[in-house]
């Protein structure tokens, strides 16, 4: 007999279960990644071990730039993405890579269950957080790509940012165009060596965005010599874990 004969009606379900039963459970956090075959460090949005909870990931598969530019035609996949993650039982989706911010409120509209596509979708709660005195610098895989609209569509605008692009570095190469095999120790320096040289320059800037979800594994070295908070992938997905996973408190008074 199915479960559905056991129960005498879809309340006895809701009663006694707070999903509907499935042949897994667990993953409450569901991840979108682009098919894109190069290393993935501990710390990288697509590589599993860097959560203290279980993930579930949903690949999508398309060319990185036509994500970048927001092509409208990769719209209804990304969507059928977040649909399956959905019926598989995850309380949020995210995405793997800032450009999915050009889907956001499609995805949105289109599951009911959080949605926070982009790393980008921090930048409302950094602005309020940090003085308007300050700005907010984003390091970006491709800064040509961050302007006025994508942003529209996580609630915000180009006031106060500094984009900065990291994509024509030479040591991340391997990453952009999905090689198989890069010098980790060179992209940290040179990514470091390039915030020093914007924080210099920038004085004003306040926090630090990581767009790119390669980038979360130096966040820390990026912290280092900056001085600044710095915001990516991973602050957002923890915060979002959660907010859907609440729990209970143990201790004295």
């Amino acid at each position: 007999m199915s479960w559905q004969g056991r129960l005498e009606s879809e309340e006895d379900l809701y009663r006694y279960h707070t999903t509907l039963p499935r042949y897994t459970a667990g993953f409450a956090v569901g991840i979108i990644a682009v098919e894109l075959i190069y290393p993935k460090l501990p710390g990288n949005v697509a590589n599993a071990t860097t959560y203290p909870f279980p993930v579930l990931y949903q690949k999508v598969s398309f060319e990185i730039e036509r994500l970048f530019e927001g092509d409208v035609s990769i719209r209804n996949e990304i969507i059928a993405a977040a649909r399956k993650l959905e019926g598989e039982g995850v309380r949020a989706i995210v995405g793997a890579c800032g450009y999915f911010a050009h889907f956001q409120q499609d995805v949105a509209r289109a599951v009911n269950v959080p949605v926070f596509l982009s790393s980008l979708c921090q930048l409302p709660m950094i602005k309020t957080a940090v003085s308007d005195q300050k700005k907010i610098a984003i390091l970006a895989a491709s800064g040509d790509n961050i302007g006025e609209e994508v942003l529209q569509k996580v609630g915000t605008t180009m006031d106060r940012l500094v984009v900065e692009n990291i994509g024509d570095l030479p040591e991340f190469h391997a990453i952009r165009y999905g090689e198989t095999g890069f010098d980790n120790e060179k992209l940290k320096d040179a990514l470091c060596l390039r915030v020093e040289k914007l924080v210099k320059a920038e004085p004003q800037i306040g926090a630090i965005l990581l767009e790119c979800s390669d980038l979360p594994p130096y966040a820390k070295a990026i912290q280092q010599v900056s001085g600044l908070p710095v915001f990516d992938f991973n602050t957002m997905i923890d915060l979002v874990y959660h907010a859907v996973v609440q729990r209970t408190y143990y201790g004295y008074f």
